[in-house]
């Protein structure tokens, strides 16, 4: 186990760090689904810049968690590498 992972489950002890980390965790996967699509695909964001007509830098930012994309964005993110945006509901776990 990574020291990052220890640190977090020690922090998730923490009912209000818990609290703050569990409203976060959609977007930090929205985010970490983009960079791994992208990377997997052996694209740069320039390359995906130039497929989608979305800015380099908006896309740099997206991906560092300093903007809040659109779910028309996202679309054309997911359009941009041949693939479709699939977004699911699933059940809270206790």
């Amino acid at each position: 186990m990574t020291n990052f992972r220890k640190d977090l489950e020690q922090r998730l002890k923490n009912p209000a760090f818990k609290a703050e980390y569990e409203e976060l965790e959609a977007e930090f996967a929205i985010l970490q689904a983009l960079i791994d699509a992208r990377k997997n695909l052996g694209l740069t964001q320039q390359e995906l810049a130039r497929r989608t007509h979305i800015n380099q830098a908006d896309i740099s930012k997206i991906e560092k968690g300093n903007s809040n994309p659109s779910l028309n964005t996202l679309k054309k993110l997911a359009k941009g590498m041949n693939m479709r945006l699939q977004i699911k509901f699933v059940p809270i776990e206790d």
